[in-house]
């Protein structure tokens, strides 16, 4: 019984049925949600950590993958990361009672002069549904900022977004500024001005063009 919610919350997560009052999805209006789904499992004794390895990061593993083949889309993503995000609110307690150690920590934020923030929030919510913990330092991030976040966490990871071609070296100073002090730190760059070759030139350790590709290339990389 407890096998068949898992799938179903998976796929709860995968077609962004957040709650059982959800209208979205048409084909399962009236259906437990995610919320609905993981406060059963609980109820039957399920391990937290189960229900986020077997069910929601499979489902968000799916979208990702759905995204990256042009099957899925933005408004997509969204709502199953809203719908992630509704079970991951039940889930954290428990996860910390049960001592359940995150992956690794992510820090994120849009760099300096761009105040847009979708896909930086996208990114954000794919790799806590991944299983990482994020700290998200929101838009506008100076190069400042961002290193007081790695020294205050010196084993994270590093994203940082950029929308505007002008503020592409803003993303490079704030590399500069890492790597003088925390040369071996994971810095991974995107957003729609970017390139892998932009990644290469400024020292990144990555480029991902898209937030499954974040999650790839973290898990790809040894954080030190």
């Amino acid at each position: 019984m407890s096998e068949d919610k898992l799938k179903q919350l998976r796929i709860c997560i995968e077609r962004g049925k957040g709650t059982q009052a959800a209208p979205y999805p048409p084909d399962m209006k009236d259906q437990p949600g995610a919320r609905e789904l993981t406060e059963q499992l609980l109820a039957e004794g399920v391990a937290a950590e189960k229900i986020l390895n077997e069910a929601l990061i499979p489902g968000m593993r799916e979208v990702g993958r759905k995204f990256q083949n042009n099957e899925a889309f933005v408004p997509d993503m969204l709502i199953s990361a809203d719908a992630m995000k509704k079970a991951m609110a039940l889930l954290k307690t428990e996860l910390a009672n049960s001592n359940v150690e995150p992956k690794g920590t992510f820090i994120v934020g849009t760099v300096q002069g761009d105040m847009h923030d979708i896909g930086k929030n996208l990114v954000a919510m794919m790799v806590e549904g991944a299983g990482w913990e994020v700290i998200d330092l929101g838009v506008d991030v100076s190069a400042d900022k961002f290193l007081n976040a790695v020294e205050q966490h010196p084993k994270a990871a590093v994203g940082m977004s950029a929308l505007l071609t002008t503020t592409m070296g803003a993303m490079k100073t704030t590399v500069e500024k890492i790597r003088a002090k925390f040369p071996n730190t994971t810095i991974i760059i995107g957003g729609a001005p970017v390139t892998d070759s932009f990644a290469k030139e400024i020292k990144a350790s990555g480029y991902a063009p898209d937030p499954q590709g974040a999650i790839e290339l973290l898990e790809g990389i040894a954080v030190a």
